[in-house]
């Protein structure tokens, strides 16, 4: 795992611009640097050293010099494709997975990344027909922010980076905000910063004479295949796991695992056959995950390690935390992940993780909804409708979220795993909201693709263009890098995907339970019970901690300053705050939204 830097043009001083680029992802590759200036362009490299540990130094010239690489991830056929490669005459230097990049780029041109396994970010520079190509992986695992503006592109694996350019103009995009109070992530194609863009999964780009052309290569297709028995999805889910988790441990370095209670991780680490597994936990024991860990690895007969979390430096890192995200992400369990990848790597350098698992294999409580009140669907529309448009004024009253949801077709209402805040609720806190852009604009180009899928698989198509990317995959890539772990996650594997997307409906979901072939395929290997056990992930005491005075009161201080007072209505924020410590609502998630945005905007535009 590394970090990746670099710009096109001939700016004054190029060689200490793209260094200290470097410098500021320096955690992303603590293991060495390299740099590559040429006529009109400039590239960087920090490594995080894991495969080809004395041979794989970065930037990678092909043999002639006339491509240049940067790369982040790992690819895990990286061997089969060098045998290929070979056959074809191409001479390698090195053992690293990276330099199959190279000579597959000169073999298959912008065809290259649909052969890679893996998780990727990478940029090949052409010297002579001074042409930049760059692709990301095709579920977004690894970042690529990229800002092409005034005929130069910039591009980085973190924004950060882009502070050391002296032609970054760094302008808070505001219309990003309302997007984000009801996803509780940036989402979409857009950032917080204007100007910058990410690179969404399964897209490549190209560069050549201040023109960019960026188009998808990949994009997930669900094919249910009817003619098979639950069986044999279950046996086939249990190989092509085993195939993944042994791919995903190919590294010159040890590798651990992260252990939570719940199933995809218990699964993973399992059949992984690690010597350490890791995990967080919290005094408050509604929320500790540690003993059910400290238990299974106990019975794996692994070596197991546990972080205690306290509050205090849970609230005192948080600005650390979002400062390492680049933009804020509200989900309180990455602040977790932070404090777990930390302990972490002291010990090792690669963890597994079960991330994907979800979206994959139908793991969401709210795929079961559908097959809940199912009779509600068959009102009139004009009926939902009307009654969407009362709940919508009175949205924190109990029933009402069901009637809002169900008012309108799934296609017309489902943004992704979390929708947080209404529009009217956004009003209310907003002091500029016009409403032009709402959350389902993002998902309108994906509606003609869902015609004729089942609910279930709608709901898993946008998650895996969504939340996946801009939430899960956000804080998995972030909070591990900001301690030079790399994190691999087995379920996010193609050849899994190429299974998964064609089990039917009935063995992912119904009304009682989810990802039902798989829990079933974990149960051949995990302890009774676990497979069962309801997702809880890494949980955090967010909610406890705002009722207390100690915690409140930072909340509220952030509440009442002057740059909240720039976009925020502060007694509607307030009151959002008094009323929850009051217990007279539940109001945690909203208050926590707008406190982390707060916090990771006082890092990158007050501060700095």
């Amino acid at each position: 795992m590394c970090g990746i830097v670099g710009f096109t043009g001939n700016p004054e001083n190029k060689e200490q611009i793209i260094r200290a680029m470097a410098d500021s992802i320096a955690h992303r590759g603590p293991d060495g640097e390299g740099y590559f200036c040429d006529d009109g362009v400039a590239l960087g490299h920090r490594r995080l050293s894991i495969i080809d540990l004395e041979g794989g130094a970065q930037p990678l010239f092909n043999e002639n010099g006339s491509l240049v690489l940067v790369f982040n991830g790992e690819i895990y056929n990286f061997m089969e494709l060098r045998e290929q490669l070979l056959e074809k005459g191409h001479v390698f230097a090195t053992r690293s997975d990276s330099e199959v990049l190279l000579h597959g780029f000169e073999e298959w041109g912008k065809a290259l990344p649909e052969k890679l396994r893996g998780m990727f970010a990478f940029v090949i520079w052409d010297k002579e027909a001074k042409e930049l190509f760059a692709a990301r992986d095709p579920f977004g695992i690894k970042p690529f922010y990229y800002d092409a503006r005034d005929g130069r592109l910039l591009f980085s694996s973190e924004i950060k980076a882009f502070l050391h350019h002296p032609e970054f103009k760094k302008e808070f995009n505001e219309s990003q905000l309302a997007l984000y109070l009801s996803c509780q992530y940036s989402p979409g194609e857009d950032t917080f910063f204007a100007g910058v863009k990410k690179l969404l999964g399964g897209h490549r780009l190209l560069w050549k004479d201040g023109e960019l052309t960026v188009e998808r290569y990949f994009e997930p297709t669900f094919l249910p295949d009817t003619e098979k028995t639950e069986e044999e999805w279950v046996e086939a889910i249990d190989k092509v796991m085993a195939d993944s988790v042994r791919a995903h441990k190919i590294a010159d370095v040890e590798v651990g695992s992260f252990l939570s209670s719940g199933v995809d991780s218990s699964f993973v680490a399992c059949i992984a056959n690690v010597d350490k597994t890791f995990t967080v936990g919290f005094a408050n024991r509604n929320y500790d995950e540690a003993e059910y860990a400290k238990a299974f690895s106990k019975e794996l007969g692994v070596k197991h390690s546990v972080y205690y979390i306290t509050p205090e430096e849970y609230w005192e890192n948080l600005p650390k935390i979002q400062y390492h995200m680049d933009e804020p992400l509200a989900d309180a369990a990455a602040a977790a992940l932070f404090f777990l990848n930390r302990d972490a790597a002291k010990q090792v350098k690669v963890c597994l993780s079960g991330e994907g698992a979800d979206e994959f294999f139908g793991g969401y409580n709210v795929y079961k909804e559908p097959f809940a009140l199912a009779w509600f669907d068959k009102l009139p529309a004009c009926l939902r409708r009307g009654l969407g448009k009362v709940a919508e004024k009175f949205p924190r009253m109990k029933g009402a979220n069901f009637l809002l949801r169900r008012a309108k077709p799934l296609e017309e209402r489902y943004i992704g795993n979390t929708n947080l805040m209404s529009e009217s609720f956004k009003k209310q806190l907003l002091l500029r909201y016009d409403g032009k852009t709402k959350p389902t604009d993002l998902t309108k180009s994906y509606r003609h693709k869902l015609e004729g899928m089942d609910a279930v698989t709608k709901m898993q198509y946008i998650d895996l263009h969504t939340w996946l990317m801009g939430d899960i995959l956000l804080k998995a890539d972030k909070m591990s890098m900001a301690s030079s772990l790399e994190l691999r996650v087995p379920f996010l594997d193609r050849e899994v995907f190429a299974l998964a997307s064609r089990i039917p409906t009935k063995y992912r979901a119904n009304k009682d339970g989810t990802k039902l072939a798989m829990r079933k395929a974990a149960a051949k290997h995990i302890p009774a019970g676990v497979a069962s056990k309801k997702k809880l992930g890494f949980p955090v005491p967010v909610r406890a901690w705002l009722r207390e005075e100690t915690y409140a009161s930072l909340v509220r201080e952030q509440f009442a300053s002057a740059h909240a007072a720039k976009f925020f209505r502060t007694e509607a924020l307030l009151s959002l705050l008094e009323e929850h410590v009051a217990e007279k609502k539940d109001n945690w998630r909203q208050i926590w939204c707008v406190f982390v945005f707060l916090v990771w905007y006082e890092e990158y535009f007050v501060k700095r």
